[in-house]
């Protein structure tokens, strides 16, 4: 199944393959974010359930510091040294006046402990004999309470005891008061001290930093009962539940919504601190980031999608039209195919199928051209083949007439003219019989020789002709006419503008890389930018013939173009032409 889908792929065309890969890509892109996305958010959510627990922990460590502060403060005032006498005289059963005395002195020392607390809502001190003073806030504690609070005091033996209020927000500290003189404890029975705590205050100044959803639940861990707020957010068979649970943080759904959770124990009592929050409130916001980036998401991938359909149409519908003008090429319906056919084609895009589709009707046009062109050139050829064959002269006749001319000559006893014709009947042999592109030095050299016979007549004394060459290099090639038009052009510009004598001479050295023929003349010379003009093309010369561009046009073609000529000239110090061609020996059939 797998190779069918892949064989299937790969004969379907190119638009399907485009939007098959660009679907594939945004796809997998879509995919890949939303999974990487969903990773951030779950160690995001993690940390914020871990930093909950952390922030919950430092508030429970906060509010047992507190109640610790107060369990000494409990402890300073039953150890009070006049409330302990005050409160054994009264168990002397004094006169009324005297009682009264001792209890304004009782509740004068509360009073200076308890005004300088501002967790403490008041101090009440019991005594053995049902009498009660109170200071700070008036509201006492009912005598049902009070027969309550005696016993749990009495139970603890002068251990600290909470006890929670309940609807009054405030958690009671009792503590029973045991004789103490000096430095030694009786354990006498005095009384019962009873502090109101304001749990609320307490609570709201250790987590300040919770936001208006959260509620801090104080809940008993043996009972599970709630011991602040008194209404908290959760149902009392779910509190208990709650504090049975061992997870530290979690998201629960309740009756009333669903809240995340986070919990401590105290190790100072048996509490169980528990933060509530309503989980929509407290993840609204990520919620709603978390779907608006999904929507965008999806967004961009149908955006992707529309956009790749658009990119391969525009690609695909292109070429196949190139593609149906392409066949009509190679029917070879070339005469229909005008330029009007070719459709529109966009002068300003720099697309890749734009810049295909003009070179495409660039090239037609250019066919078209080239067509007409060669029809033309056809035409032409024809009628100079038969102009040349018109004016086609027998090379036989010439030469025959060259050795009747010859015959003549030595007949006449003149040795100058046979020798002319000699060399004049060489030199046309040598232009037109010789069909091999290279020569070798010593055919190129026999040229030059002719040539230079025939110059001698007319120039005698004044033209010193030089010759200097090895033996065993007689056989290199050389590209034919090479140094006859070098001989030629020393003659035209170094000799003939002179009356005096002028020394022309070939040399010829082998080197390292090659060969190394130099044409030298002690002509005018000539100037650096003079040369520099010459090789450019930008100097009109008198000549007919075959020129220097010519010659190392013709080496660089059949060498290379690391190969040619090189000009050495001065003014006043004559002008040497280095030929520099490679060192090859034989004949060579194919250059």
């Amino acid at each position: 199944m797998f190779w069918k889908n892949v064989s299937a792929y790969r004969s379907s065309g190119i638009f399907n393959k485009m939007i098959l890969i660009i679907s594939f890509l945004l796809l997998l892109s879509f995919l890949f974010s939303l999974t990487v996305l969903q990773y951030v958010y779950r160690i995001y959510d993690k940390q914020i359930y871990e930093k909950a627990s952390e922030v919950l922990g430092m508030s429970s460590i906060s509010i047992e510091g507190t109640l610790r502060e107060l369990e000494q403060l409990s402890f300073t005032v039953v150890s009070d040294e006049q409330i302990q006498e005050c409160l054994r005289q009264l168990q002397d059963d004094p006169q009324p006046y005297e009682r009264q005395v001792l209890h304004n002195k009782i509740i004068n020392r509360l009073v200076a402990f308890a005004g300088a607390e501002k967790y403490v809502y008041s101090m009440m001190l019991l005594d053995t004999n049902g009498g009660a003073m109170t200071a700070g806030n008036r509201e006492g504690v009912s005598q049902d309470l009070q027969d309550q609070l005696k016993p749990l005091a009495k139970e603890a033996s002068g251990s600290i005891v909470w006890y929670p209020q309940g609807n009054k927000n405030s958690l009671l500290a009792v503590r029973q008061i045991k004789s103490y003189t000096g430095s030694t404890f009786t354990l006498d029975d005095l009384g019962t001290l009873v502090i109101r705590i304001r749990i609320d205050r307490i609570i709201a100044d250790s987590t300040s930093n919770t936001s208006d959803g959260d509620q801090l639940i104080v809940a008993d861990a043996t009972s599970g009962l709630a011991v602040y707020p008194q209404t908290p957010m959760l149902l009392p068979n779910e509190l208990k539940a709650e504090t049975e649970r061992s997870e530290l943080y979690r998201t629960a759904k309740y009756e009333e919504g669903t809240y995340f959770i986070t919990k401590t124990k105290s190790s100072y009592m048996e509490w169980m601190y528990i933060n509530a929050t309503p989980f929509n409130e407290m993840f609204k916001h990520i919620t709603f980031v978390k779907k608006l980036v999904v929507i965008i998401f999806a967004l961009i991938l149908l955006i992707g999608l529309l956009l790749g359909y658009r990119l391969a149409r525009s690609i695909v519908r292109p070429i196949s039209k190139l593609t149906k003008k392409m066949k009509q090429i190679e029917k070879g319906d070339l005469d229909n195919l005008e330029e009007q056919s070719l459709g529109v084609v966009s002068q300003t895009a720099q697309d890749e199928v734009s810049q295909l589709n003009r070179t495409f009707k660039m090239m037609i046009r250019r066919i078209r051209e080239l067509i007409d062109e060669n029809y033309a050139k056809q035409l032409i050829i024809r009628e100079t083949e038969l102009k040349a064959l018109q004016a086609q002269i027998n090379p036989h006749f010439l030469y025959n007439t060259l050795e009747s001319i010859n015959w003549l000559a030595k007949m006449n006893k003149q040795a100058k003219i046979s020798e002319m014709v000699e060399a004049l009947g060489y030199l046309f042999r040598s232009s037109i019989g010789l069909k091999d592109p290279l020569i070798t030095i010593e055919k190129e050299l026999t040229i030059v020789r002719n040539y230079v016979i025939i110059q001698k007549t007319r120039f005698d004394e004044r033209l010193d002709f030089r010759m200097d060459f090895p033996e065993h290099l007689h056989d290199a090639l050389i590209p034919k006419l090479t140094l006859q038009p070098l001989i030629e052009n020393a003659i035209r510009y170094a000799l003939e503008p002179n009356i005096e004598p002028c020394t022309i001479s070939i040399t010829v050295s082998e080197e390292e890389q090659g060969l190394d023929i130099r044409v030298s003349d002690n002509g005018p010379g000539m100037s650096a930018e003079f040369i520099k003009d010459l090789q450019q093309g930008r100097v009109k010369t008198r000549g007919e013939g075959i020129g220097l561009a010519n010659i190392a046009e013709r080496i660089q073609i059949v060498f290379g173009p690391e190969w040619g000529t090189v000009i050495e000239s001065e003014p006043g110090q004559g002008t040497t032409i280095h030929v520099r061609i490679p060192y090859l020996k034989g004949v060579q059939e194919n250059v």
